[in-house]
This record gives C-alpha cells, sequence and structure tokens, in this order.
C-alpha cells in the first residue's frame, strides 16, 4: 500500500479500477486491451502525480534557490531514488535518466564506440528489438565494428551453445534483451553476463520488457548496463533510465553537450560534471522523472510474484481457449516464458485480423514489432501480438479468444 505494505494476494479486479481509461468502450463493446508490450496504461496514481506537479509545485531542478525550484528537486531526486531501489542499483548516482530504452541504449553505444577499433566485436540476439540493433550497426558502419549473433532455437530460446562459440578475445560489447517483445522469452541474464566478463566484454541488457515482467536485480544479474523505459511500466512517455556500474559510467565520455552536464565552461576548456549528470545535459524530463517515480511506488506496493503469477495464469487460459484450433500457430514457446502470445492465422493477415478484433474492443498488435531479424528467423511477414498486462483479468482472456474466433470465421 502507500505506507509500503506489501500486497501479497493480487486482486486484478482492484488494481484494474485505477485505470481510468479501461473503464471506456470501443466500437460499442468494453475495452480489452492486449498491448501492454508496446506501451502500457496508466493509473490514477500516475496521472495525480503529474497533475500536482503541474498544478502545485513545478520549476527547473538543481538550478534554482526558490521554493518551488527546491520542492520539485526533492520530487525529480526521489524518483531517481525510487529507481534505484527497484532495480536494486548500489546507488541513486547509478541512474541516468533518459528519454526512454532507445536512448538509453544509443547513449551506452555512442560513449563505447568511440573507442570501438576495425574488427572488434558486438554481439547481439536474433530475438532484440530494432533499439538494440540498430545503435550497434551504426558503429558497424562508422567505426568498423563486427556484429556477432546469437541464434534462436526452435522454441524461441537462445541457442546458448552457440553464444559460447561466437564469444572471444575480440568481443568488446554483448547486448541482449531480458525479455522478447515478440516470444515472451525471459533469458538467463546473469548467465549471459558471467560469460561476457569472462572475456572481457561489457554487458547491456535491454530491461523495457523484463523491467515489467520481471524482478529486476542489477547486482545479481551483474551486467554494466541495463536500459528500460517508463511507459511500459505503468509511467508516462518520454522518460526511461540507464544503469550503469560506477566503473562502466565514469569509464563513458559525455553523451551530449550542454547545460547541466557540466563542472567549468571557459573559452579555451571544459571539466565535466560528475556520472550521472554528466549525462544528463539541458533540461530533463521533469514531469515524465516524477511520473515514473509515482509508477514505480504505485507498483511497488504488489508483489511482483503474485503479478507474474496473475499473468502466467491469462496467458495459459487464453491459450486453453483456443487448444486444438488447427488455423493458429503460436511464435514462441520457451519453458519459463512471460504472458505474451504472438501468433499468426491461416489464411488471414495479421493487420487484417487486428482490425476485426478491433470491432469487438480487442486491442491487440500487428506488424513485425521492430524485431525484423526475428521474424525472418521464423520466416514471417507479419504476426499478430497479445500481451498481457497486471490489470487484464479471466474476461479479457475469454474476449480475446471469442474475439479471435470470429476473426477467423471472417475470413474463413
Amino acid at each position: 500500500m502507500a505506507d509500503g505494505t506489501l500486497v501479497k494476494t493480487f486482486d486484478a479486479y482492484a488494481a484494474r479500477a485505477q485505470f481510468p481509461i479501461l473503464s471506456r468502450t470501443v466500437n460499442g463493446k468494453p475495452l480489452v486491451y492486449l498491448d501492454s508490450a508496446a506501451s502500457a496504461q496508466k493509473p490514477r496514481a500516475v496521472i495525480d502525480a503529474l497533475t500536482a506537479a503541474m498544478e502545485g509545485s513545478y520549476a527547473n531542478v538543481h538550478r534554482g534557490l526558490h521554493t518551488l525550484a527546491n520542492e520539485t528537486t526533492e520530487a525529480f531526486e526521489a524518483a531517481r531514488e525510487s529507481v534505484a531501489r527497484f532495480l536494486n542499483a548500489e546507488s541513486p548516482d547509478n541512474i541516468v535518466w533518459t528519454k526512454g530504452g532507445t536512448e538509453a541504449i544509443n547513449l551506452v553505444a555512442n560513449g563505447i564506440g568511440l573507442s570501438i577499433q576495425p574488427g572488434d566485436e558486438i554481439i547481439v540476439s536474433q530475438m532484440e528489438h530494432h533499439s538494440n540493433i540498430v545503435p550497434w550497426h551504426l558503429l558497424r558502419e562508422r567505426r568498423g565494428a563486427v556484429l556477432k549473433w546469437i541464434p534462436l532455437l526452435d522454441d524461441g530460446s537462445l541457442d546458448m551453445a552457440a553464444y559460447a562459440d561466437v564469444l572471444g578475445p575480440r568481443t568488446r560489447v554483448v547486448a541482449v534483451t531480458h525479455m522478447s517483445n515478440v516470444l515472451g522469452t525471459i533469458n538467463p541474464v546473469a548467465e549471459i553476463t558471467r560469460m561476457a566478463h569472462a572475456v572481457g566484454a561489457k554487458v547491456l541488457i535491454d530491461g523495457c520488457q523484463g523491467a515489467v515482467h520481471g524482478l529486476p536485480d542489477v547486482q545479481a544479474i551483474g551486467c554494466d548496463f541495463y536500459a528500460f523505459t517508463g511507459h511500459k511500466l505503468y509511467g508516462p512517455t518520454g522518460i526511461g533510465a540507464l544503469y550503469s556500474t560506477t566503473k562502466a559510467l565514469e569509464a563513458l565520455p559525455p553523451y551530449q553537450g550542454g547545460g547541466e552536464m557540466i563542472e567549468t565552461v571557459e573559452m579555451d576548456r571544459v571539466t565535466y560534471a560528475k556520472p550521472p549528470h554528466r549525462f544528463e545535459a539541458g533540461t530533463p524530463p521533469i514531469l515524465e522523472a516524477i511520473g515514473l517515480g509515482a509508477a514505480i511506488e504505485w507498483l511497488s506496493q504488489y508483489d511482483k510474484a503474485a503479478i507474474d503469477a496473475h499473468e502466467r495464469a491469462l496467458y495459459a487460459h487464453a491459450r486453453a481457449r483456443l487448444d486444438g484450433v488447427n488455423w493458429l500457430k503460436v511464435i514462441g514457446e520457451a519453458e519459463g516464458k512471460g504472458a505474451i502470445l504472438t501468433f499468426t492465422v491461416e489464411g488471414a493477415h495479421a493487420h487484417d485480423i487486428a482490425q476485426v478484433m478491433d470491432r469487438y474492443g480487442v486491442a491487440v498488435r500487428a506488424g513485425l514489432h521492430c524485431a525484423e531479424p526475428l521474424a525472418k528467423r521464423f520466416g514471417l511477414t507479419s504476426s499478430a501480438r497479445a500481451s498481457f498486462a497486471l490489470y487484464n483479468t479471466t474476461e479479457d482472456a475469454d474476449a480475446f479468444a471469442d474475439a479471435l474466433i470470429k476473426a477467423r470465421e471472417f475470413f474463413a
């Protein structure tokens, strides 16, 4: 609860009631929102925190001595502390504000990229989101880096034996997702990190899904960098965070130049602030950070294991409702996967399936899901995806199955 008491018995209906948008209808049907892997809805606690910050105590942070500036700075830095606790970071100083997971990964890639030499190797996996592929491609194009790929097994899990084979003395960075946004596969990131460190490589974990559905303990993982975004974690858009160890963060050069990230500026020299402020040039996303802090504090009242069990139960219920249908192909069956159901329907394009399901108020995503190498691995030109969140219910899972069956009938 708000006083820090954990709610061990998770009540999805009580949690759902805290999301105003979920009371609306779409096409005359109750909204069934199953697109949270793309962006989650916002609870009243986040909406109220943003409103209160704008209405009652807003100013720029760090630079002012007046009351509003001090109050806003306290709220802004309290949000950084919330992120540090959430990730089990060593200190709030290990948390850098970014505008999202994409910028966090680009920050690391740009910093490391300045020392990349031709032939240096960067390892990514076939299941990565484009945000954890394209920044490394830029280093391939600009610095002569070599991209090496961890292939996927047929069930959607990483081929860890192949990973061991591609690691070598030229490996500089291993960048992998904690949880696939398409397959729901949860990767053994602690083991991946251990193996990379054994050859002297740095490790970046894309936690944009893993931070939502898992227990992201960065010290237990042992990674050098962990990136996540706020809008998938029930917070606002335009805000994310990068965790880094003190050693790795201090080794990175500034990402952008401007106010806030400096100690002194003279006509012939400049000195930079210590991390994390070295990487936060200009006016930061103040309101968004406060909103993300509110989202994390709201989420932290619940037992994450109870939420995880609830989401997995919904996934299992939806699968059971569709058991035996011969026109459905599910993509990704790795053991222990999260509650993401990606699928194709025989005889119908995924875009058409999503549009018909929308007629019944059911929101799913269709396309390549910003993961083209993964789609190619499984021979897909498009797929549909239903992603379950803490506010979904058994009725939502039933509505999904009913709408999908009706959509299939429409195209049969």
